[in-house]
């Protein structure tokens, strides 16, 4: 152990009182020795170590590692399994990439959760979370892919993301990839020039994003290859280029995307010119579904896009079957839901049921596909007059966010025990948003 570890963790444990959770030793017994068995501690950054990445290098499963207000300039990685990074104030605890590194948060290890504090300027993502060595490593994202070549695919298993503010960063603001049972919550992502929040490649999922605010961003959440048990809940996605996808790509494993529940989510005037520019272009668009297969759309609110409310289309060889659009509330969309399919690829047995909704293209699809439909029964295509998507501006122009809710009792409240498998929602309980969120949606200025 180098000289210097030895000394911190000489002065960490001639200073902190441990918290006696148990009779045996740590995970790896790698403290034997060295602090009570079975102890778990509190490593305060800069009190106990100078920077996050020297306090993480200390912590052992179930510590926490709490930070103090401050700007630190460092790409932290995590792994070292049930850690809990933890902001004392979730605005001025802020990881600064300088656009000198690609990540501001890595995470490996399973059963890690990162709370309450800001990332931001870092050249690919703010959090990153993965069971990928190449992603890890900064290798998928130097030009918006994520192809991993043959590395074989490799899941973290169990994570959170809470009460974090990821904003302008060059690619993703929370990105969990090769990842599976985990929940990203009651965060907040702008300026990212891909988009907000997104999951890739994982089957099943398990992973529940709920009660997030994505805004500025080229896309707000963007699931791709992100199949069984996703369920995307509660959150709101107003103000960016496009709110909302889910989709299929050769560029990850673990196609075709699948079986996703988009769910109580305020998804509205997403096109937004003060943002980044995604390379596809997208614009105006509250949901869209391109090659997805099997997902459910369940009592959302979709308003004021000018392109369309909900798209569904295909990938050049990768049709969209059997999503079903269920009790949504559409209103003032160019075209409330429009489905267009290349000539080669036709999608099957989408359908609409209970929706409140104006218009639709082809025209009568709340009649003409209405649900149940049969697995195999064709889905109609057409095309509308789409809007000309303005430039975008660069990711590090985005506006500043708002303060945003703090950790409940961040200093005081002791480490997070991740499950091994997150509660999933019952979308039975979820609501329709209220009709009040759309004024502060109003707020935010489109062109």
């Amino acid at each position: 152990m180098p000289r210097l570890r030895l000394r911190l963790m000489a002065a960490l444990l001639g200073t902190l009182t441990p918290v006696m959770v148990g009779c045996g030793a740590d995970d790896d017994g790698s403290d034997q020795g060295r602090r009570p068995s079975g102890a778990h501690v509190t490593i305060n950054v800069p009190a106990d170590a100078p920077t996050i990445s020297a306090a993480v290098s200390l912590a052992r499963p179930g510590d926490l590692v709490l930070v103090a207000p401050g700007k630190y300039h460092e790409s932290v990685k995590i792994s070292t399994a049930r850690i809990t990074l933890r902001g004392a104030s979730r605005d001025k605890v802020v990881i600064d990439g300088r656009l000198r590194q690609p990540n501001g948060v890595v995470v490996t290890a399973p059963g890690v959760a990162v709370e309450n504090l800001t990332v931001e300027n870092n050249t690919q993502n703010g959090v990153l979370v993965t069971g990928s060595a190449k992603a890890a490593a900064g290798m998928p994202g130097q030009s918006g892919g994520y192809d991993t070549g043959d590395e074989p695919v490799t899941f973290l298993k169990s994570f959170l993301v809470s009460h974090v503010t990821a904003t302008r960063n060059g690619l993703y603001g929370i990105y969990a990839f090769s990842a599976q049972n985990g929940v990203i919550e009651h965060s907040y992502t702008s300026g990212s020039a891909d988009s907000g929040i997104y999951a890739g490649q994982c089957k099943p999922c398990r992973i529940v994003v709920r009660d997030n605010i994505a805004e500025l961003n080229a896309v707000g959440y963007e699931g791709t290859n992100a199949s069984g048990d996703m369920y995307v809940v509660g959150n709101r996605l107003v103000g960016n280029r496009v709110g909302l996808t889910t989709n299929s790509d050769h560029q990850e494993k673990l196609l075709p995307q699948q079986d996703a529940v988009i769910a109580g989510n305020l998804i509205a005037a997403n096109q937004q010119a003060a943002t980044p520019e995604q390379a596809d272009g997208g614009w105006g668009i509250g949901i869209g579904v391109d090659g997805g297969t099997d997902n459910q759309f369940i009592r959302n609110r979709v308003a004021g896009n000018s392109n369309a409310g909900l798209v569904i289309t295909a990938t050049a060889d990768i049709k969209p079957d059997g999503n079903r659009i269920l009790d949504n509330t559409f209103a003032a969309n160019s075209v409330d839901v429009g489905w267009t399919f290349p000539t080669a690829t036709k999608g099957r047995g989408n359908c609409l049921r209970g929706n409140e909704l104006r218009t639709t293209v082809p025209a009568r699809l709340a009649t003409t596909a209405s649900c149940p439909r049969p697995a195999r029964s064709p889905s109609p295509s057409g095309t509308w007059a789409k809007p000309t998507a303005p430039g975008g501006i660069p990711f590090t122009d985005v506006a500043a966010p708002k303060r945003q809710p703090q950790f409940p009792n961040a200093r005081t409240a002791g480490a997070t025990a991740v499950p091994a498998v997150p509660a999933l929602p019952d979308t039975a309980g979820v609501r329709l948003p209220p009709t009040s969120l759309l004024a502060e949606a109003a707020r935010v200025r489109t062109s």
